[in-house]
């Protein structure tokens, strides 16, 4: 029997279903033959750590959660085209999905469902009122041993949980239309170019904060075949910071999520973040600004349904690759001044001479993952890791398509990710290393060219590419 989360509800189409131990075997239904239309399955699963957990994001923060203000939820969303190609996606209430867990649940994924790696895209919402997961910046927290026990059995649940997630929405297939859309949000502002305590003067005045931003709000709806609508998954770019508390909260995309699901009863929203590692919700760090952004996020979603947007037509493909990223290593004389620092810097720099001074040799390259899928016939949506600078998505608009999605934080969450505008400026959105413990200073020069011209590489391949069928063998399909 799989292990469930204590307190966690599993859920397809909105509907308790019971307890995950309840699914035997691979989770998916037979496959019925080529269709003419999208067959599409949700699911999902509450993901609140207990109390006393340490929560993600700020190094600031001096003990465990000590509440909610509302759960935390991973979902997952299945898609098959005409041909029987199939696609998940799963997104949660997490800072991101660190590399060695999202890559434990693909190879589950692979084991029990068959599915390759370019199929499954994990996106997360960097919440920063999430949990901490294994080994995942842990420079930055000062964890004893009894939170990294409490952490390490979280995130062995979180891995399982994700995986029967998805066999329940195979479960669910049914047939199905996708409608893409595109609408605005204006709340974020470039935190680079602003000091924060001006924006709301200059937006009292009318005036535009300085810096690039990126206000769309893209996405899709995904119906039945009687135009009733099961999920709808959008993006945005923006650091979702508004909180700094010690309650659990899927912060401005949560209560986006929320305000969706109820305004529309059966409706599963998914939220993945977009290319926002230099952007910030402005003003913030209250509940109520919170609630407004995450309103403000849904209003735009909402807004889109009912008009005519594009119809994807059934047709699906998936790509992916590795581009190695070089970095310089760090020396010794930045560790020692990083140990006079104090706080996480030192925490990080003692680590790593510690590492150091036991004879290890660090690598100076990052595998970094980079994933397109095409929906219909030239819709393309890309999938880059780590926390991803605005200029990406702004460019592949103008260069790849005005209708691109791009998602950030999504597969791997291992430093920022400066185009080559932030790292000639340098700054925190350079790379963060310290925060993330990597051994490094900085990344190449060539690091927007290599990311660009790989998602680039991928498209291509996608516009010719005879994707496989994705199915299981009979012998493996769910009675």
């Amino acid at each position: 029997m799989m292990r469930r989360f204590a307190s966690f509800a599993l859920i397809g189409a909105a509907v308790l279903v019971g307890v995950l131990g309840g699914l035997s075997g691979p989770a998916i239904l037979a496959f019925e033959g080529v269709g003419r239309t999208w067959r599409a399955g949700v699911a999902r699963q509450v993901i609140t750590p207990p109390v006393g957990q340490w929560m993600a994001g700020y190094a600031a923060r001096e003990r465990p959660s000590e509440g909610k203000i509302h759960d935390l939820w991973l979902k997952a969303l299945v898609l098959e085209d005409q041909k029987g190609h199939r696609a998940v996606l799963i997104t949660a209430d997490l800072l991101g999905f660190p590399r060695h867990v999202s890559e434990k649940i693909c190879q589950e994924l692979h084991e029990q469902l068959r599915l390759e790696r370019d199929q499954i895209m994990l996106a997360a919402s960097h919440t920063h009122c999430g949990p901490v997961l294994e080994n995942a910046l842990y420079d930055i927290y000062p964890l004893d041993e009894a939170q990294k026990e409490l952490i390490t059995r979280y995130t062995r649940q979180l891995e399982q949980g994700a995986v029967a997630t998805v066999k329940h929405a195979f479960q669910t297939l049914r047939p199905a239309t996708l409608s893409a859309f595109e609408s605005e949000a204006h709340f974020a502002v470039n935190r680079r170019n602003n000091k924060e305590s001006e924006v709301p003067t200059l937006l009292a005045r009318g005036e535009e904060p300085r810096g690039p931003v990126n206000h769309r709000v893209p996405g899709f709806w995904v119906m039945d075949t009687s135009g009733k609508p099961l999920a709808v998954v959008f993006g945005y770019a923006c650091h979702a910071t508004t909180l700094a508390i010690y309650q659990w909260c899927g912060d401005y995309p949560g209560f986006a999520q929320l305000s969706v699901e109820k305004a529309m009863p059966g409706v599963t929203a998914m939220f993945f973040a977009g290319c926002g590692a230099d952007q910030n919700p402005i003003p913030r760090r209250s509940i109520e600004l919170c609630q407004k952004y995450g309103d403000q996020l849904a209003s735009a979603v909402l807004s889109t349904w009912g008009k005519a947007g594009q119809t994807l037509t059934p047709k699906l493909k998936t790509a992916f690759t590795t581009v190695d990223l070089r970095f310089e290593l760090v020396d010794d004389t930045a560790l020692k001044r990083a140990v006079q620092a104090g706080g996480y810097q030192a925490r990080w720099a003692n680590r790593l001479l510690a590492e150091k001074a036991a004879g290890k040799q660090w690598a100076d390259t990052y595998p970094y993952l980079v994933q397109v899928w095409r929906l219909g016939d030239d819709h393309y949506w890309v999938a880059l890791g780590g926390e991803v600078v605005v200029d990406y998505v702004n460019i592949l608009q103008n260069t790849v398509a005005p209708t691109i999605w791009v998602a950030g934080y999504a597969n791997d969450v291992m430093a920022y990710i400066p185009s080559r505008r932030v790292w000639e400026e340098g700054g925190y959105e350079s790379g963060a290393f310290a925060v993330y413990g990597l051994p490094a200073t900085r990344w190449e020069p060539e690091i927007e060219q290599k990311i660009l011209a790989a998602v680039q590489s991928l498209i291509t391949e996608l516009k010719t590419a005879e994707p496989r069928a994705g199915r299981l063998p009979a012998s493996n399909h769910a009675q």
